[in-house]
């Protein structure tokens, strides 16, 4: 069974998928995740190719202490692009809430070489903390 292509079913243009995109992100911003939640959940399913929107779903999970639901939503941008350092390191940030320590810090130990600086200091500064 495929999959329905809903953003041809809806006649959406990329230009509204952004627009939606933006919404989310305005109340991700203001830190009312439940709303943005919505946003992001129907994004996913209009566009499930985009590792941008899979991962800050996975984010707002994260930031709502869903460590499960979060960990789903990343492996399945990790999926999409296994090299996405921002996932990878939402991903160790989501080992370590759920406990899986180990595997959190050898991911943020690849990550502390990254050369994102963002990537790298956000890794390295975790990776001090929990070892």
């Amino acid at each position: 069974m495929t999959t329905p292509n809903w953003q041809q079913i809806l006649g959406w243009t990329s230009d509204q998928l952004e627009e939606i995109r933006f919404a989310g992100f305005s109340y991700l911003k203001e830190g009312r995740y439940e709303k943005a939640l919505l946003f992001f959940k129907a994004l996913v399913v209009v566009d499930p190719k985009s590792v941008y929107d899979t991962q800050t779903l996975g984010a707002l999970y994260l930031q709502m202490g869903e460590g499960d639901e979060a960990l789903a939503c990343i492996e399945q941008a990790l999926n999409l692009d296994p090299s996405h350092e921002p996932t990878l390191l939402n991903k160790a940030k989501t080992l370590l809430i759920l406990g899986r320590k180990q595997e959190a810090l050898l991911l943020l130990h690849s990550l502390q070489k990254s050369k994102n600086p963002s990537i790298e200091g956000d890794a390295s500064a975790l990776f001090l903390a929990y070892t």
